[in-house]
């Protein structure tokens, strides 16, 4: 992780929505970074402040799909520690197409997470609570750092913020239950069901250091008894130092990446 460039994975989107499955890119950027304990943001000069820095594992996924004749675009941070077995002290999430927009904070204090929505919806509109509960998506780290850390059983968890943006169901814990399996060939999955809201996320991963997510597939099975299907899987990875290789000269890496 430590070697000063990023994993990029690149995955084949088939997103379940609006009833059709769209095809799109997908792609999870995981890289190490110095986190400040008191702000919960990137910390610019570390070394001037060692005693506020925190090592997190940083994930940034994003997905690129169309509906119709308009576009969307979602985006996930995820922010974890390396070094402390404690909550993700930060999550965000966005979604934004044509109509408008949307964006998710979860922030961990005091032992909950402050969470914070606002979205175009006059329904739901700007909302702030606090929840005591795990974060769904905190999983696709924690699976990196050790597959071991993930709790089995029976928990309160945070779904997905994408999938609440995308469901529009109350930000809010439900209970979960999650189950691990060996697929072999070194490869795992983890299982997350939610009875009540009627969604289920299967993470396939290496069984070996440093853990590789292949990709997850999402089920959503509507009051109605259909249901819509979205598989992630991966076709790409390199390490790159991505945030040096921004002329225009860099762009053909797009294409060995797959993009």
């Amino acid at each position: 992780w430590y070697q000063g460039k990023a994993e990029i994975n690149v995955f084949d989107l088939q997103q379940s929505r609006y009833g059709e499955v769209r095809s799109g890119k997908a792609v999870m950027i995981f890289v190490t970074e110095d986190f400040s304990k008191s702000k919960q943001v990137k910390l610019d000069n570390p070394q001037e402040r060692p005693s506020d820095a925190q090592k997190v594992l940083k994930l940034n996924m994003t997905r690129e799909f169309l509906t119709g004749v308009y576009p969307y675009h979602t985006m996930l941070s995820v922010f974890t520690p390396v070094y402390e077995e404690v909550p993700s002290p930060k999550l965000t999430a966005s979604v934004t197409e044509w109509c408008g927009q949307s964006f998710s904070q979860l922030n961990f204090k005091s032992g909950k997470y402050n969470a914070k929505l606002f979205s175009y919806f006059e329904s739901e509109g700007d909302v702030e609570s606090k929840i005591d509960a795990k974060a769904e998506e905190e999983l696709f780290n924690l699976i990196r750092l050790n597959p071991d850390l993930v709790p089995m059983g029976n928990i309160k968890l945070i779904p997905s913020l994408i999938f609440q943006r995308f469901s529009h169901i109350p930000l809010k814990a439900e209970e979960a239950t999650l189950s691990k399996k060996d697929l072999g060939s070194n490869q795992g999955e983890i299982e997350v069901i939610y009875s009540k809201i009627g969604r289920k996320i299967s993470i396939r991963y290496q069984q070996f250091f440093p853990f590789e997510i292949l990709g997850f597939t999402e089920t959503w099975t509507k009051s109605d008894g259909k249901q819509e299907v979205t598989t992630v899987t991966r076709t790409n990875m390199q390490m790159l130092e991505y945030w040096k290789q921004n002329e225009k000269v860099y762009e053909p890496l797009r294409k060995d990446l797959g993009l």
